[in-house]
């Protein structure tokens, strides 16, 4: 299994109910690195890197959320590893 990247965008009701934390939590579940923050427009965004089939995991997590959130839709963009992180963070 190789390295990729994932950008993922949530959208829904995943702002002030602890999606970050849920998030954080499930990427080291899975052994991925990256980030996770709040952006402007309510969304949540995501960049994360690891073994496409743990991501694939991370992503069926995700859809469901935490048990406040509401998860609308969850969009991915693949592409290959670039190796910048060397964790998994909560930003703002």
């Amino acid at each position: 299994m190789s390295t990729v990247n994932a950008k993922i965008i949530v959208r829904g009701m995943v702002q002030g109910v602890g999606y970050r934390w849920f998030a954080d939590r499930n990427a080291r579940k899975y052994d991925l690195t990256g980030f996770v923050e709040n952006r402007p427009d309510g969304t949540v965004y995501l960049e994360v890197e690891g073994k496409k089939e743990w991501i694939e995991d991370y992503l069926r997590d995700l859809r469901k959320g935490p048990n406040l959130s509401k998860v609308d839709e969850v969009t991915v963009e693949w592409s290959a590893a670039h190796h910048l992180f060397i964790n998994f963070k909560i930003k703002a």
